[in-house]
């Protein structure tokens, strides 16, 4: 079966394809192709001009994400046409791309019209109902993890084997997992480590979506990783674009929220200023993780948090609203993980948990765990490893305080033993004396 994707008749919004080779955005051959008006388009290319000033026809392919030609041509002729741009010079030999345009007085009289609706001046948006298919089709595309691959990705952590054989269906679930255990135990490092695996697939998302006018951004910096890439996904010019450049290649989302999430966090955020929305976290988490760390300690009561989410992780259909009163829409394809150490009977009834497909407890080490996490800290750190000293620290520093163990511990001790002994001047041991001087300064009895 050919690989090759088939081109649509022009005028019809581009639906984006699942290829031989994975998803990838068609190319866009005309301006009907985008979904979006040509007024739109006219007035997004205006923002720009009026925001940046004189651009030739090439770059403002390149800010709006789509290909000169066939495209943004036939958008800068129409303003043309209409005396809201002119051409103030133009290179001979090099084509249409390179003529140097300006906006009028017409043009920035349109403009800042359009500038009172939004202010957004970026890439071209893609529809919302394109969106939508384009994360249930990605959703085809997870990589489903087996016992091996867990080895690996969580060979660094050291716990049970019962806790183990509970990650990998969690994981392959791809819906929700609720991890609680003491702080210091590894849960936020099982998470990162499940996070790091699922980033090592990639997927396309939109710089932002339209709906009834109005944009929302979907992509950022700050929590989309762009996939690497031989080739740039934008090729603008005589030759159009390799596919349509609206959509960012990047790692799967892996997105981590704290003590800063609060309700008004899961929908919309509307910029007064800008009149544009931004995209909540789940939304931006789409076809990845969602980690919830630290849980309980949010701003808003754990209850009504909680209960935010039971539609979408029942349905896997999320709601969101506009300023304007309609609610929209879209895929809820997210894997949710809740990381607490708080107990459970304190932070959710029993209805709640019975929505969240998989429970783990993450708890103390035994002695054994202990142990082995102790020896392997001390090598990395290069601290000369000793059963006798590892049992004098147990004795004087847990059974006779009654102290519970943590993972943490030995990573933190290690620190301190290696801080003590540059001050010193001696190398790292586990010498009863460094271990003493070490768990004074680490310990505080509460």
């Amino acid at each position: 079966m050919s690989n090759e994707i088939s081109q649509p008749a022009a005028g019809v919004p581009v639906i984006p394809t699942v290829s031989g080779t994975g998803f990838t955005p068609a190319q866009i051959n005309c301006p009907e192709d985008t979904g979006l008006s040509v007024l739109w388009l006219q007035d997004l290319a205006l923002k720009i001009f009026y925001f940046q000033g004189y651009l030739t026809g090439t770059k403002v392919a390149e800010a709006m994400a789509l290909p000169f030609s066939g495209t943004v041509d036939q958008i800068l002729e129409a303003l043309k046409r209409e005396k809201m741009i002119e051409v103030r010079s133009s290179q001979m030999g090099l084509g249409e791309g390179s003529y140097l345009y300006a906006i009028t007085g017409a043009g920035i009289i349109r403009a800042r019209e359009a500038l009172d609706r939004s202010q957004y001046a970026g890439p071209a948006p893609i529809p919302l109902e394109v969106y939508n298919d384009s994360v249930r089709r990605q959703s085809r595309g997870r990589v489903q993890v087996t016992q091996r691959q867990m080895r690996q990705v969580l060979n660094g952590l050291v716990f049970s084997e019962k806790t183990f054989h509970k990650l990998g269906p969690a994981v392959n679930s791809g819906t929700s997992i609720f991890i609680y255990g003491p702080p210091g135990n590894g849960k936020t490092s099982v998470a990162r480590s499940i996070g790091n695996m699922i980033l090592s697939q990639t997927m396309y998302i939109p710089f932002a979506i339209y709906v009834d006018g109005q944009v929302i951004t979907v992509f950022d910096n700050v929590n989309h990783q762009l996939a690497n890439e031989e080739e740039p996904v934008t090729t603008p010019g005589r030759g159009g674009m390799r596919k349509d450049a609206r959509w960012v290649h990047i790692r799967r989302p892996f997105i981590v929220v704290g003590g800063e999430l609060t309700l008004s966090g899961l929908d919309l955020v509307f910029d007064d200023t800008l009149k544009f929305y931004e995209a909540p976290f789940q939304v931006k988490a789409n076809g990845g993780i969602l980690l919830i760390d630290d849980f309980g300690r949010q701003q808003v009561r754990p209850r009504d948090l909680l209960n935010r989410w039971i539609v979408p992780l029942e349905n896997r259909i999320d709601y969101l609203s506009l300023h304007t009163g309609r609610k929209i829409e879209v895929p809820f394809d997210v894997l949710v993980m809740f990381s607490t150490n708080l107990p459970p009977k304190d932070l959710v009834d029993e209805a709640f948990l019975r929505r969240l497909r998989h429970k783990i407890e993450i708890g103390d080490p035994t002695y054994d765990e202990y142990r082995e996490i102790f020896k392997r800290v001390a090598s990395a750190k290069g601290i000369q490893y000793s059963d006798d000293g590892l049992a004098y620290l147990l004795q004087e520093w847990y059974i006779k305080t009654q102290r519970k163990m943590r993972a943490s511990h030995p990573r933190d001790l290690c620190d301190q033993i290696v801080d003590i002994s540059r001050y010193l001047g001696v190398e790292p041991s586990m010498s009863k004396e460094m271990l003493d001087q070490a768990a004074e300064s680490y310990f505080v009895e509460l």
